[in-house]
């Protein structure tokens, strides 16, 4: 496997891989990079679709990719997906799945003309004091020592960021700004967690600075995430004759392990109601495993219920096997770095569904847009940093399901500290019920007290889930706690998913999901055409440039605050800058004036 950039491979068609019909995969997992993995193997690996085989322990297809409408509890959705232009691999996959709407043309084209003719953006980024503005005005807010924080972490070499907390290399400078407002809420990291990942971020998004405080970064699906990209890739996959055995566990693999070689020998396996199976397995047969799950242990409460929370492994789950398997060898990674602190991983979200439209006025006060028109309503999350929670949430394009009730809006909320009291209702999030949840979120909007809890009773269905393991993939960690997704030696046997490591990419993004799918495809089947390379805006100056300058709310470095002596250097290197291109590239871009 090799990476590629540009577009000369980016429109080739692989031969097929020698022998390939004399092969077979099997998956375990259906989420996202399980049936990435298995739409490579169908398109560019040109696998019998009877040949791969699907093992999922629910009933249905997707992982944390949910869009569900529970009986007698109503919808839900655990999360939602903020996705990117650079997304190079999902859309090198995308291209070719037809949309369910219309097999006329494919995901990328659904997903491409809604998002022409309908751009992304926030008109509200947070709101304090029941349902103000914050009044961010796209301001990062960072003073010279937090911009310089952010500038240290950034070009600090991966091995010395091991371990290592935000907590020990920010300070009240960045917390207290509203970039770490922007950062924390957007892409759920806590104080306490990896370093390592929040640098990933920062070098993979760099080309997408200027659009963090009103979310022109981003771009969103027409409905919600299983409507728009699971069953899609479903429907590809069965129609070239893929086996999906739902309602069966793995409960162990099996491997031969010398100094130099790694093959999976077997699998054990559980379909429900039925005794444990022994698959053996040969050199040509691939094993691709989704190790690990960010909605391991997911408990669902509803309008008068709420989700309490598992912190334990289970045997059965993601974890569980994972464990079982990283006894093999020490190229299987650590999963306890990942699984054995829920209270700092977890998070609870919380589908809302407007019944009526008395919830809808506070909610255009907030957003500037009507729900129900179909385009863009909140453009990202709303989040409010006066919450005890730490409360944020979006509506996306309504409908977000297919057979959505006209004239109902459906809202995800999630906070991030489940285990305090709220401002109004004085729980927990994880022991409150839908309703509650509704009442507190309502009471942020900005409605009058005495109206609260019958509007959250009547107005309003809500759907709440605690997830112990919500944000497990930003825990603390060093190199090989993720293993990588073909470990060293293997034949036969790959890791995929947001638990698995490859080089650049970000974890908690569908495109990691894809890459690791992709990957690992190329790889066993030794496919002739390169994954693209992640995108490689942190190598051009240009971006660099932008970045630094927008970081500092649009000030050149000329403006900077620094002793006598920096500024005599600054001033020096400027004079021997002076007339030449990199000068009128600065200009160009701000950097300097």
């Amino acid at each position: 496997m090799y990476y590629s950039s540009g577009n000369y491979e980016a429109f080739a068609h692989p031969r097929k891989p020698k022998d390939v019909e004399k092969k077979s995969a099997h998956l375990i997992g259906s989420g996202l990079a399980s049936l990435a993995a298995a739409c490579f193997l169908v398109r560019d690996g040109q696998m019998p679709g009877e040949n791969i085989h699907i093992y999922e322990k629910s009933d249905h297809a997707g992982g944390a990719l949910d869009g569900d409408q529970l009986p007698d509890v109503g919808y839900v959705m655990r999360g939602g997906r903020e996705m990117d232009n650079h997304f190079e691999c999902m859309w090198d996959l995308f291209r070719s799945i037809p949309s369910i709407e219309d097999e006329n043309y494919s995901i990328l084209d659904e997903y491409y003309w809604l998002n022409k003719d309908d751009p992304n953006f926030s008109l509200c980024r947070a709101t304090i004091d029941r349902g103000k503005d914050a009044q961010t005005d796209k301001k990062f807010g960072l003073s010279d020592k937090g911009a310089l924080e952010i500038a240290k972490l950034f070009m600090t070499p991966d091995e010395d960021l091991y371990d290592v907390k935000i907590t020990d290399v920010f300070d009240d400078e960045v917390f207290n700004s509203n970039f770490w407002l922007y950062w924390r809420t957007m892409f759920a990291f806590k104080d306490d967690q990896s370093a390592l990942e929040m640098k990933r971020y920062m070098q993979r998004y760099i080309h997408h600075i200027g659009g963090l405080p009103d979310f022109t970064a981003l771009r969103f699906t027409k409905y919600n995430q299983n409507e728009s990209m699971v069953l899609p890739m479903v429907k590809y996959l069965e129609d070239h004759g893929v086996q999906f055995h739902y309602n069966t566990e793995v409960r162990d693999v099996d491997f031969d392990i010398n100094d130099d070689s790694i093959q999976a020998t077997s699998l054990t396996i559980k379909p429900e109601g039925k005794d444990d199976e022994i698959i053996n397995l040969t050199e040509n047969d691939l094993v691709f495993y989704t190790n690990g799950s960010n909605v391991e242990n997911s408990t669902y409460g509803a309008q008068d219920r709420a989700p309490g929370m598992d912190g334990e492994i289970h045997e059965g789950g993601s974890f569980d096997l994972w464990r079982k398997i990283a006894v093999h060898s020490d190229k299987y990674g650590n999963p306890d770095k990942f699984c054995m602190d829920p209270e700092d991983s977890n998070w609870v979200s919380a589908t809302v569904n407007t019944l009526d439209d008395k919830i809808i006025p506070y909610i255009e006060k907030i957003t500037k847009r009507a729900p129900l028109t179909g385009h863009v309503v909140t453009g990202g999350i709303v989040s409010v940093p006066d919450s005890n929670w730490l409360l944020s949430w979006t509506i996306n394009r309504q409908p977000q399901y297919r057979d959505q009730p006209k004239g109902q809006v459906l809202v995800w909320l999630y906070g991030m500290f489940s285990d305090r009291p709220g401002n109004f209702v004085k729980k927990s999030m994880r022991e409150c019920t839908g309703k509650e949840i509704c009442e507190e979120w309502l009471y942020h909007l900005g409605v009058p007290e005495d109206q609260i809890e019958e509007m959250a009773e009547k107005s309003a269905n809500t759907v709440p889930v605690m997830m112990p393991f919500a944000s497990a993939y930003f825990q603390p960690r060093k190199d090989g706690d993720r293993p990588n997704v073909v470990p060293k030696g293997s034949k036969n046997f790959a890791f995929i998913g947001n638990f698995a490591e490859t080089p650049r990419d970000t974890v908690f993004t569908t495109e990691y999901s894809i890459r690791t799918g992709m990957e690992a495809v190329y790889t066993l089947l030794d496919i002739e055409r390169g994954v693209p390379e992640v995108w490689g805006s942190v190598y051009d100056v240009r971006d660099l440039m932008n970045a630094t300058v927008q970081l500092r709310d649009g000030k050149p470095i000329t403006d900077m605050d620094l002793g006598l002596i920096k500024r005599f250097e600054l001033k020096e290197a400027l004079k021997a800058i002076k007339g030449t291109e990199i000068e009128k590239l600065m200009k160009e871009h701000k950097v300097i004036q």
